[in-house]
């Protein structure tokens, strides 16, 4: 796998498995990651599974899922 960047296409990123929450719904609109082999994690739109990914590192993952899970952006859901 070619080094991973933000923005880079999707589909470049091989051999990782994109997962998306089982709360998602069938209409597509969902987001997916894969976890990356150096420990980072890459985030996709699953309507544009070629189009770019964003990278994070997986401290910056950390606290999104430990925020989410304190409530911290439920004001997004309003």
């Amino acid at each position: 796998m070619a080094h991973a960047y933000n923005g880079m296409p999707a589909e470049d990123l091989v051999d990782v498995t994109w997962r998306k929450s089982r709360r998602s719904n069938s209409s597509g609109n969902c987001v997916e990651m894969a976890k990356l082999a150096d420990g980072q994690v890459a985030v996709r739109n699953s309507r544009f599974p070629h189009g770019p990914a964003l990278v994070y590192t997986h401290a910056e993952i950390e606290a999104l899922v430990l925020g989410a899970k304190d409530g911290d952006f439920d004001h997004l859901l309003g």
